[in-house]
This record gives structure tokens, sequence and C-alpha cells, in this order.
């Protein structure tokens, strides 16, 4: 059933993108509206501009608890943590709670194939490569979500026959009683610690994306992960799983262990679909990432010769083990999207070459010895910039041997990073920003810092 929103006194919670497309959408469907965010007006100019002549309240600067006594709906943009004091008192007084990806869910026209991607890693690989399998099967598609186009103002223009692919993340999750028809829960490595609190929490809000499907519907879950494994109980309609192990009979599985070094769809029969070799992407994460799409992609009727064809032309996503340029024979690569340790971990075992990393920016506590023991077993020079060098570092003189770090470096910035990168590679090194933490403590997300670091390279 839909929340309903005509007539409504609804308040947005957060002025991002998320939160102007929603604002947008409820005043379109007769809500009465109230925005509100921490950020004072002369720091939201853009957002105000694109809700400019909107009949929209704002309560700008804070969140105060007055603004639930005329509220019948509370919706949270994606960055808006669910334990803030007005969302708990919002439940106390019986409140309801949504967001834009549950009323894009609630609405999305009935027949279209809906695809929800969620992980801790990988999930916008994987969420634009279902998205160019759709396109190559001359399919309408609709790329969106979490991703950067929250979904829910192309209502209007989508039919039946149409495939939509969208990114969720965990905060997103966490609140909403409804689930995609197929929904993939990729891998669940520790991350967002710092929101979520435990571990536990953050494995609920993720494998939430499975709670409201019914027997119809389909689970795409990683195997290879133990997490994602484990919640193989919890599907309630068609399972289907992917990975590098051998699975057993528990259904259809993309795999890419048979008929050596194939990706290989197992249905009724077996179904290569390309040799590895064709990935263009680099790093064993990245094969699990194409080994998702297609298990997503024939959950929603795409034929093995559209999956071939996407993954021969797809070279990746911007930010994610991103060659910027080669410079005096040292290739460098924007990794800006590793804002945790195991995606630094993917990050180093995606190479062969003699790595010069760059760490940094706000820690999410997580833990870092297992990154830190790699480090020294992988790279030849590491830099360490931004608030949690001298964690990263702490960590690193934890490790009792040396194989391969000749020297780690402490810089204030980014920019004095690629610098010091720039001084300390030798040709036939890959310097690699993978920052491990968060960008906030020096940009706005992880998308900035990652153009600034192309700037820089660019600039040497």
């Amino acid at each position: 059933m839909s929340t309903a929103v005509e007539g409504r006194r609804v308040v947005v919670l957060g002025l991002a993108r998320q939160g102007i497309a929603l604002a947008h959408w409820l005043i379109e469907h007769g809500a009465r509206v109230t925005v509100s965010d921490v950020q004072p007006a002369d720091k939201l100019r853009g957002a105000l501009k694109a809700l400019e002549g909107l009949a929209i309240r704002y309560e700008l600067g804070g969140h105060p608890l007055s603004l639930l006594d005329e509220c019948d709906l509370l919706c949270l943009s994606g960055g808006v943590p669910i334990d803030l004091p007005i969302v708990q008192e919002a439940r106390k007084r019986g409140i309801a709670l949504s967001n834009d990806a549950q009323l894009f869910l609630e609405r999305c026209p009935k027949g279209a194939a809906v695809i929800g991607i969620t992980g801790s890693a990988g999930k916008t690989t994987t969420t634009v490569l279902v998205g160019d399998m759709g396109r190559s099967a001359e399919r309408t598609t609709w790329i969106g979500g979490n991703i950067g186009n929250p979904l829910i103002g192309d209502l209007a223009a989508m039919t039946r026959s149409d495939l939509v692919v969208m990114e969720l993340s965990s905060f997103q999750l966490d609140l909403m009683t409804v689930s995609p028809p197929v929904a993939a829960v990729l891998n669940v490595t520790p991350n967002h610690l710092d929101r979520h609190g435990t571990m536990a929490a953050y494995v609920a809000a993720k494998s939430h994306i499975l709670d409201y499907q019914s027997s119809p519907d389909t689970a795409v879950l990683g195997y290879d992960d133990p997490v994602t494994r484990s919640l193989i109980g919890r599907a309630k309609g068609r399972l289907t799983l992917f990975g590098r192990s051998g699975v057993g009979d528990w259904g259809y599985l993309a795999h890419t262990q048979v008929d050596e070094g194939w990706v290989v769809l197992l249905k009724d029969q077996r179904i290569p679909i390309c040799e590895v070799s064709e990935i263009r992407l680099r790093g064993e994460h990245n094969v699990l990432n194409v080994l998702a799409a297609c298990a997503l992609a024939d959950a929603a009727g795409i034929s093995p010769q559209a999956m071939r064809d996407a993954i021969a032309a797809f070279s990746g996503v911007e930010h994610r083990l991103q060659l910027v340029r080669e410079r005096r024979g040292v290739q460098y690569y924007d990794d800006s999207i590793a804002t945790a340790p195991e995606r630094v971990i993917a990050a180093l075992r995606s190479f062969q070459e003699p790595i010069v990393l760059l760490v940094g920016g706000r820690d999410k506590h997580l833990p870092w010895a297992e990154a830190a023991q790699l480090i020294v077993r992988r790279v030849r020079q590491l830099i360490l910039f931004g608030e949690m060098a001298e964690l990263v570092q702490r960590s690193i003189a934890e490790v009792t041997w040396r194989d391969s770090l000749e020297a780690a470096h402490r810089v204030e910035t980014l920019a004095e990073a690629v610098r010091k990168a720039a001084e300390v590679a030798r040709p036939g090194d890959v310097v690699l920003l993978s920052p491990g933490g968060t960008s906030f403590d020096a940009f706005k997300d992880f998308a900035e810092r990652g153009d600034k670091f192309q700037e820089y390279v660019r600039a040497l």
C-alpha cells in the first residue's frame, strides 16, 4: 500500500540531491512541505535555488523538535542519520517515516522490472553495468537511487515494460518497509560503523532489502562472502547466487570456475557469457561485480548476448580504480570511492606493479589491522594525509615486518600527497589514491576528492 502524500504535512530532512528531488515531487503531488537542514541558508544557495518558487517552508540551521508539531510524514534524505533526536521523537509520537526510495518503489509502474542493489563495495559498478546490459538489450532503462539520480522525479515517464536499476544504501534501507522485486546483497564488510554503531546493526540494515519480498521475487546473494552467504535462508522467493566458489544445488549461479576462466550462467544448462580476460576492469572484486551483474540481468530477462556486449564495452565508473594518466612511466589511479579499509585491500590486490599508496581522510571507526598487513607487503611508498593519518600510521607500526614498504610519509593535504607521490615514484610504479576514509575532513564527498586528485595529477 502506498504512503499517502496528498494534503499531508510532510517534513523533509536534508537538502542534498535526494531532498531536492523529493521536495519537488511532494509539491507536485499536493503535499504541504517543510524542508529542514542542519546547514544555514548561506551554505545551501544551490539547493535553495533549485527549489525557488515552490511553496515550501524552510527550517535551516538545525532540526528543532517543534517541526513534528505539524507533521504527518517525516522523510529522510540518504545521508541523514536515523538516530537523530527528531527521528527518535517522531517514532515515539507514531509519525510515519519514509524516504524517496520507499515512495518510489511504492509507486513504480506494476510490471516494470525493478532491481535493487546494495552491498559494502561494488554496488555502483554493478548498478551501472546492469543498466548497460539493459540498454544493450534495447530496454528503456532507468539507473539511479543512491547513485545520484533519485528516480522519484522520473516516475511519470516510466512504463510497465521499463527496466529500473537502483542502488540502495544502508541508510536508505534502515527505515524502508518495501523491497524491490529483484534484490541483491553483494557483500557485507565493516563500513559505516560510525553511523550504525555495531556490525550487527549494519548487517541488519543491508539485509533489510530482502525482508519485504514475496514468493515471485528474486534474491541475489554473493556466495563467497560469509555474511551474504548467511542470508540464504532469508530469501522468500527464487534464489540466485554468484561467486567463484562451488555452491552446490542452490539455484541459478553465475561464476568463473566453469570452462577454465569463463563467466558462466548456470540454469537448466551452462551458458558461457564471456572470458574473464575480456573484463576490462582491474581486480578480483570487479570479476565478482560482473558475476553479480549477470545474475541480476538474467533475473530481469536480459539475454546472454546483451550481457556479453555490455561487459565488452564497460570501462568502469569514475573514481573506482580509474586510470587518470601516465607520466614518466608512472600510472596514476583514482580510487577515491575507497572509504573503508576493505576497499583499500581490494584495490591493492588489483595490481602487480610496485605501489605508491595515498591513504587518508576521516575515520569511520573501522579496523585497520588487515589492511596494514597488506600495505607492508604490497606497497613500496606510503603517503598519509588528512585527519586519520596518525591512526593508520599506528596500525602500520604494529606490523613487525616490512616485506615491501620502504617508507611512510606524513603530509597535511591531498595536494601535498600528490606532489610527494610524484617525487618518490619510479618508472613502472602505480600511484594509487585509495584513501580508506571518508572525504569529509576536506571535501564534500568522495567525488570532489577524486576530482581534485585528478586535477592535481594532471597539473604535475
